[in-house]
């Protein structure tokens, strides 16, 4: 049985990555930090739906945490599913902070630096033991690494920094045949940032070679593409999934 650990995966993308994965068989241990609620939702549906899910707190800023996490996982996955060990993981966990580069200060540049690079970094460390020869790891990164957007300079390189990272890891797991992908959506109808608001999405919808902006199972299922056997050749690659997003 193929077991997938999903970070952030309460909401939006990670939720849908989700339950793209439960659909393709693979069983699903998602995270949340703090909406229980909103994480047994999605447990709840793909269940509903023939499936099998856990889901486990995690704060991914929380390095030292990580251990207990890993063990909390070793359990969820024997309890669950009969298995020791995970065949994917999705870093998928994050915030937006639309704010101008001039004007963001330590606290904010540090908060969005443990989120999306030094956590998924030494998450993915603690985890390694756990991860299954041929398993796969799934970075989510972000289309504004390529397009340069006002006020959001930190978050864009940090998930600069994790692109870069996803090939090391392709690198250094090449031994044992994990391979290590990024994901980078464009304009995606989330609750990132506070979300969309109807003339920004707009605006977006205008900038897409598509017309439209993106939806969380845009991105899913790409997601669950990489973390299944149709993605076994893909390795060390930047897929920006955004409708052709500044063409």
């Amino acid at each position: 049985m193929s077991v997938i650990l999903i970070t952030g995966g309460s909401r939006g993308i990670g939720a849908s990555a989700a339950e793209h994965c439960a659909q393709r068989g693979m069983g699903v241990i998602l995270t949340y930090k703090s909406n229980p609620q909103a994480a047994d939702s999605v447990v709840s549906r793909i269940k509903a739906a023939g499936g099998k899910a856990a889901a486990l707190e995690l704060d991914v800023a929380n390095i030292g945490s990580f251990e207990k996490f890993r063990d909390s996982i070793v359990l969820t996955l024997q309890a669950t599913w009969g298995v020791t060990s995970l065949s994917g993981l999705v870093n998928n966990a994050g915030y937006g902070l639309f704010n101008p580069l001039e004007s963001v200060t330590e606290a904010q540049f540090d908060g969005l630096l443990n989120v999306h690079l030094k956590g998924p970094f030494f998450l993915t460390q603690a985890l390694l033991p756990l991860m299954e020869t041929d398993s796969s790891i799934v970075n989510l990164t972000s289309a504004t690494t390529r397009v340069a957007t006002a006020g959001v300079a930190p978050y864009a390189a940090f998930k600069g920094g994790l692109d870069v990272l996803t090939r090391y890891m392709a690198k250094e797991f090449g031994d044992r045949r994990i391979r290590a992908n990024s994901v980078s959506p464009g304009a995606i109808r989330t609750e990132l940032g506070g979300g969309l608001n109807s003339e920004f999405e707009v605006l977006l919808a205008s900038q897409t070679a598509l017309g439209r902006v993106g939806e969380p199972q845009d991105v899913g299922r790409v997601i669950a593409m990489l973390l299944s056997e149709e993605g076994r050749w893909i390795n060390a690659q930047t897929i920006e999934v955004a409708g052709g997003y500044s063409i």
